[in-house]
């Protein structure tokens, strides 16, 4: 009865829901391991945001890099804004989806060390190989106050980091890359550069721009604060169940079509034949 099981379809239909089914056993474990990973970042992004500012030299060094209980702790710093060495990020977005750029300005501190302070977002220009317009920064020595952030890789955002780019402008906010290209052009305060660099808090930029970045409480769209993966790991569960309960609806499927097929054919054997 059930020899049509060892038929090249079924034997084909039962190996793949036979991977099927570890298959999306290990995508759920994958979803859930993901779901820990964002409750323990979630859980540090609060303590960070809730905590009071610090200096950055205690949380990060020149050649450095930042600890993952650092991140998004608020910092400050007494310095003064390079912006003859200004560059700008490409293609990034604001909280409405627009491209535009990051824009990435030197803050000299009072002891010669360089922090990197991404100071927010601007529209793209015209032309997307001349270095576009940006408002100025507060002039003079200043205090600023920022989000601690480490230095940005492909292998961690995704982001290419392409080569051959205009002038001044780059792909990542990474401190060893970016002090380098700053000395290669010139720049002799950026002999020490802290690792990792800030997303500026305050003092706000005069007018809203460069649109100052939002934290990630504020940032609706950012999926680091919603928890989808739990959800996505239950639904792969069911997915695998539901794997055998689907091949076992095919076998009775086929069980009762071939049933009914033996029993019509019986039906014309046993009818006697037209005179």
């Amino acid at each position: 009865m059930y020899r049509f099981l060892l038929t090249r379809q079924w034997v084909i239909i039962t190996l793949v829901a036979l991977l099927l089914i570890p298959t999306m056993i290990w995508l759920g474990f994958w979803q859930l391991h993901r779901h820990d990973h964002r409750q323990k970042l979630n859980q540090v992004i609060t303590a960070s945001l809730a905590a009071k500012p610090v200096p950055v030299e205690s949380l990060t060094s020149v050649g450095g890099s930042v600890a993952h209980d650092a991140i998004y702790r608020r910092v400050t710093a007494k310095g003064h804004f390079d912006t003859a060495h200004e560059l700008v990020v490409r293609r990034r977005t604001n909280a409405d989806d627009q491209v535009g750029y990051h824009v990435l300005t030197p803050f000299v501190l009072d002891d010669g060390r360089t922090l990197l302070v991404n100071r927010g977002w601007i529209p793209s220009s015209a032309s997307q190989t001349a270095f576009p317009s940006i408002p100025a920064p507060a002039s003079g020595e200043i205090t600023v106050t920022g989000r601690l952030m480490r230095d940005e890789t492909t292998a961690a955002s995704g982001i290419k980091n392409l080569k051959g780019l205009p002038d001044r402008q780059i792909m990542l906010i990474n401190s060893e890359q970016v002090g380098a290209l700053l000395r290669d052009s010139g720049d002799a305060s950026a002999k020490s550069v802290f690792g990792g660099y800030i997303e500026l808090t305050s003092p706000a930029p005069k007018g809203g721009s460069p649109e100052l970045l939002p934290s990630p409480k504020e940032d609706t769209s950012w999926i680091g604060i919603g928890d989808i993966n739990l959800p996505y790991a239950v639904q792969w569960w069911l997915f695998a169940a539901a794997v055998p309960v689907g091949w076992l609806v095919l076998v009775r499927r086929e069980l009762k079509e071939r049933a009914g097929a033996a029993k019509e054919a019986a039906k014309k054997e046993t009818e006697p034949a037209a005179v």
